[in-house]
């Protein structure tokens, strides 16, 4: 996620010193994958690049190096003889020093994130040089001064691809999510959902009718009060996930009936009992809805095994539900030719 774009640029704003610290490449079994971050200041430390010995050791490194030179270290850890962690894998990890005062090329790429156009960041390991690279243009420095080939590497992963060091740079794409989720309703199971999955690495489009229903909400979920939340169901990209848990049961068809008649959605949860979904199921029919649309409805939501009614446990057993869909789509896709997408994505 790339939450730490807005974290760095608020601490440098106001004039805080900050460490850097990024997973720049892993061998074998690490707890986090390459491209995770946290950030080391003087107060606090935010994000996570995987706990352990590991995190401890490299927030007790990066705080020795605040407010040194602004110059990048790579440090390697072997997880098994030096940790005692028993993944055992290998993780180099890359120490960027950043002065108080935004610097030019978080500017840039938040700029760029803000405005959701895709981009790479690429840092030299053994220099202070770093700049971003986008579609039609190079940030942070003379493109004609930069190496055709570093251009041409970072440009080849702007359609999708890992971070990784090749020949001393280390390039990391900075892309918007394509997990896309609508949410009809911010009643308490409302709350209790979007307060997990924002979590994630997701865009969160949350609905209701109600008035001043919506409190202060993550960066990552935009909130829309109108007065037919069904008419939401257009705007939402191909391949969405929707969750309908309004506080009107005939709401609740409506908007189930706009997600199944698109037929892309990938998934289109209605919280509710099995009598329910048969009122719905019978409604739908008598609607002119295709049977094979209906087979699409999931009620009710969840991951099996979880039965307590509480907001917090329905929650949990949604996000891990939607999440399991959303990770069986991208194993499909990673299978399947460039040229062929599964249906509905």
């Amino acid at each position: 996620m790339n939450e730490w774009i807005e974290e760095l640029s608020d601490l440098t704003a106001a004039g805080d010193a900050a460490v850097l610290v990024t997973i720049s490449g892993i061998r074998g079994s690490t707890p986090r994958e390459t491209g995770a971050k946290m950030i080391v200041t003087a107060r606090e430390t935010i994000g996570t690049i995987g706990g352990g010995q590991l995190e401890h050791q490299c927030t007790h490194i990066a705080a020795g190096l605040l407010g040194g030179k602004e110059t990048p270290t790579t440090r390697r850890f072997p997880l098994g003889p030096a940790l005692g962690q028993c993944c055992g894998g290998v993780v180099d990890v890359l120490f960027e020093p950043v002065g108080s005062g935004l610097p030019g090329w978080l500017r840039d790429l938040r700029a760029l994130h803000g405005q959701r156009q895709p981009s790479v960041l690429v840092t030299a390991t053994e220099s202070a040089m770093k700049f971003v690279v986008s579609t039609d243009n190079v940030f942070g420095i003379d493109e004609g001064a930069c190496h055709a080939a570093v251009v041409d590497e970072a440009r080849g992963l702007l359609q999708g691809g890992a971070a990784a060091v090749k020949d001393g740079m280390f390039y990391e794409p900075v892309l918007g999510s394509d997990f896309n989720i609508a949410v009809f309703g911010a009643g308490h199971v409302g709350v209790a959902v979007v307060n997990l999955l924002s979590g994630l690495d997701c865009n969160i489009r949350w609905i209701d009718s109600r008035r001043d229903i919506f409190r202060a909400t993550p960066r990552n979920v935009k909130t829309i009060e109108t007065s037919e939340p069904a008419l939401e169901v257009a705007a939402m990209p191909p391949s969405s996930y929707y969750l309908v848990m309004t506080h009107s049961h005939p709401l609740d068809f409506d908007i189930c009936d706009r997600i199944l008649r698109r037929g892309d959605a990938a998934y289109c949860g209605l919280i509710g009992s099995l009598t329910k979904r048969r009122r719905f199921e019978k409604r739908f029919r008598q609607q002119g809805l295709p049977q094979s649309a209906v087979e699409h409805l999931v009620c009710p939501i969840g991951v099996t095994g979880i039965s307590g009614k509480k907001p917090v446990e329905i929650a949990i057993a949604v996000a891990a539900e939607i999440l399991r869909v959303y990770e069986k789509s991208l194993s499909l896709q990673k299978s399947l030719p460039d040229n062929v997408h599964p249906i509905g994505s």
